[in-house]
């Protein structure tokens, strides 16, 4: 886990920033979180596989106590939190992009951006006038519910409204750490290949939806959307599956639909993978 990627080794880890956007509110709204909890990681080396696994499951404890508290928060305020993950280069911000070009205002939605360093996803938001976070975690190669809680303070959201929350890029550490969302969503793009849902099953496992992105690139690269689907099916027969093209809009309407809560049941999985034009 995260004591062998570098984000849980106390020398190479930074508390994260938070950058708010000139898009958000310009005067502070105190919530009644409870008070504030610093992100702390385990301190040195473990001296055996034993106390690792003990060290681990102390701060996956501890994140999951803030994720319940930040759950309550959200659903008290009927504020709907998506957490979004992929690897690095899937499609996750030109989604994000294209979502809110055309929901955004009916979703009131804004964001959370997680990064190691930089604010440049959270810059094209900005450019179309929704509420960003930024969120730098440094060596960390995920979010947490702590950062999570803090990006809420900042951000403000509205009742009623939707959080997309981008993690940072990565399939492995971000589908242990539970933040309080309402959803999971992961993204796979088509030039990854389609073996990822064995690869991280952990990821998949977690996911209430896959989106298959980059649709528009399938017949220039190898990737089979039925034996992709079939991997997913293995580690998680529950999970909502759609193929879009963040670019094109092709399968768009299908991710609308899921977002405003008229997406048809989980037949996504057994039923036909042809998507619709947008």
């Amino acid at each position: 886990m995260c004591t062998t990627c570098g984000c849980g080794v106390a020398e190479n880890t930074r508390v994260a920033g938070i950058e708010i956007a000139s898009a958000g509110h310009d005067h502070p709204h105190p919530h009644s979180h409870p008070p504030e909890h610093a992100h702390e990681h385990a301190h040195g080396h473990a001296a055996s596989g034993a106390q690792t696994i003990v060290l681990e499951q102390d701060l996956l404890a501890k994140n999951d106590l803030l994720a319940a508290r930040n759950r309550g928060w959200l659903e008290g305020r009927s504020i709907r939190a998506l957490n979004v993950m992929s690897s690095p280069g899937a499609g996750k911000t030109t989604l994000l992009v294209r979502t809110l070009q055309e929901l955004g205002d009916r979703l009131q939605a804004g964001v959370i951006e997680g990064d190691q360093e930089t604010s440049l996803d959270a810059d094209r938001i900005r450019a179309l006038g929704r509420p960003v976070i930024q969120i730098n975690t440094g060596a960390g190669c995920h979010l947490d519910a702590d950062m999570l809680r803090r990006g809420l303070d900042a951000l403000d959201p509205a009742m009623d409204s939707t959080v997309f929350i981008e993690n940072v890029g990565n399939l492995v550490c971000p589908a242990l750490f539970d933040l309080g969302e309402a959803a999971k969503v992961v993204i796979i793009s088509v030039t990854e290949g389609d073996d990822k849902p064995q690869k991280y099953p952990h990821m998949f496992m977690a996911a209430d939806l896959v989106i298959v992105n980059k649709s528009d690139l399938l017949p220039y690269v190898d990737f089979d959307t039925s034996a992709c689907l079939e991997r997913i099916r293995q580690v998680n027969p529950r999970t909502e599956f759609m193929v879009v093209s963040a670019t094109t809009g092709e399968g768009l309407t299908r991710w609308y639909e899921w977002l405003e809560g008229d997406s048809p049941e989980p037949e996504t999985l057994t039923g036909s993978l042809t998507t619709d034009a947008h």
